[in-house]
């Protein structure tokens, strides 16, 4: 049956090992765990894996740095040093993270990346044009491992991640090489889903990352909904590595729908940041706990069964657990403000072709083009506890003598009051439009924003650019209007 959980996951590096000198103190080996701790998260999954080694004293494979005389950056440096300094006093980080989980009574569950591991020879690689699992030591290492996490350590299960590739690992096999191998994908999940669950005690958690889209996934060589219907997978939790920017709306209704079909659950991976480097004038912003909680009010709206966090504002603080706390309770989010962000393309997306509405780029004015942005809103704005809703636009390029229409679900905003200001302090060439929803009311679910450059102004050349959509809606005990 499908199962609710509040997952955190660490990934070793960024929030955890690369920040700590060695020797390593138990209190740090500890602080993934502990800073989640009294919160609502009941799952903590430990990231083991990179391609050049895992992050735990193993026997089935290499631990990260092992392998190397001397580290080009002082973080690995301390990464490999604070694994051998517990392992010199006879202690396994792996082995003191579940520990520490299950004291503080959260299961424990590893996460292991796919494409690659230390000692695979490098022109194996998909990255290289090898032939990745083409190679049978490259499957039987990789279930050593899945073996080693299963049966040698007290884990509750073994998450597999399909979805690293491209940004995170390579592909376990080449795209061209899928018509003649890519059967040995469902073949070695089947195989390895048995041996996480035929061990001695409870049967393992069997879960898998997996892209948003059923397309992107059938293009890897991933039949997620064939996973479901033979009962490979316990559960799925779909992402777009490194993209990082919080997604309010992954389209991943059939993912949910094949999921329930099957008893399993579905966990979307809420992505850190409102703003990243990628974007011009900005730097890296975090999103606000009423971005996230938009964002997991959605997708309970959606029948996700829980939900999974990661790479929060580190040390962890007290907005961070407040929305740990929060994201576990349907009910605790359906009450709170709510900052709806519609999602922006990354150079991560576009290397796994996963298509976002932003930015939208309007070459020219023409009256008779309507460009749309989609929003999905898990509130319901009819209800008497919604005191107000503000849509939010950025667009770049915009002067006032432009003139730039909107309707909401084919109905003009015209008539309802907008204001504007500069987007920034520093840089004035964005401005933001304000229009605060009166008449014209969104609905709960599915909504249609369209946008038409109807006149630009004279003498002006170049491109509108709409950078960003947003809804905001807050709540209290009285309604807005008279």
């Amino acid at each position: 049956m499908p199962r609710p959980r509040t997952i955190y996951y660490d990934d070793a590096r960024h929030f955890f090992l690369w920040n700590f000198e060695p020797p390593m103190d138990l209190r740090d080996a500890h602080v993934p765990v502990d800073q989640v701790a009294g919160t609502a998260v009941d799952t903590f999954i430990y990231g083991v894996a990179r391609d050049d080694g895992l992050f735990y004293g193993t026997k089935a494979s290499t631990m990260f740095g092992s392998d190397q005389e001397s580290f080009a950056s002082h973080y690995a440096w301390r990464a490999h040093h604070c694994l051998q300094s517990l392992a010199d006093r006879g202690l396994d980080m792996l082995s003191l993270l579940v520990d520490r989980a299950h004291e503080k009574g959260m299961e424990f569950i590893a996460s292991l990346r796919l494409g690659g591991y230390a000692t695979m020879p490098k022109e194996w690689s998909t990255r290289e044009g090898g032939g990745g699992w083409a190679h049978d030591e490259v499957r039987a290492h990789l279930t050593g491992i899945v073996r080693e996490l299963a049966h040698d350590y007290s884990t509750d299960g073994v998450e597999l991640d399909f979805a690293a590739p491209p940004g995170g690992s390579p592909h376990c096999l080449r795209f061209e090489d899928l018509p003649a191998h890519g059967h040995l994908i469902p073949e070695w999940l089947k195989h390895a889903a048995g041996v996480i669950r035929q061990r001695s005690g409870a049967p393992g958690v069997v879960g898998a990352r997996v892209y948003p889209t059923e397309e992107i996934n059938l293009a890897a060589g991933y039949d997620v909904r064939a996973w479901l219907r033979d009962g490979l997978v316990d559960y799925v939790a779909p992402l777009v590595y490194a993209h990082n920017l919080l997604d309010a709306d992954m389209p991943i209704e059939w993912l949910v729908e094949a999921a329930h079909a099957a008893d399993a659950s579905v966990y979307p991976i809420l992505m850190p940041y409102y703003n990243n480097e990628q974007r011009h004038y900005h730097v890296r912003e975090f999103a606000t706990p009423a971005m996230t909680r938009a964002a997991v009010a959605n997708y309970f709206a959606k029948g996700c069964d829980g939900m999974y966090a990661w790479f929060m504002r580190w040390p962890l603080g007290d907005a961070e657990r407040r929305t740990l706390s929060e994201i576990g309770d349907p009910d605790l989010v359906a009450e709170g403000e709510k900052h709806y962000v519609v999602n922006r393309r990354t150079r991560h997306t576009e290397l796994v072709g996963f298509e976002r509405p932003l930015p939208l780029e309007i070459a020219e004015a023409d009256p008779d083009r309507r460009y749309q942005v989609p929003l999905y809103l898990a509130d319901d704005p009819e209800s008497p506890r919604v005191s107000r809703i503000t849509l939010r636009v950025r667009a770049h390029g915009l002067v006032s003598a432009d003139n730039l229409e909107l309707w909401l679900n084919g109905r003009s905003l015209k008539g309802e009051t907008c204001y504007r200001e500069r987007a920034e302090t520093f840089f004035p060439y964005d401005q933001w439009m304000e229009i605060h929803l009166q008449a014209v009311r969104p609905v709960r679910g599915a909504n249609r924003l369209e946008l038409a450059l109807t006149r630009r102004a004279a003498g002006l050349a170049g491109a509108v650019e709409i950078e960003d959509v947003e809804v905001v809606i807050s709540h209290g005990p009285y309604p807005s209007g008279y």
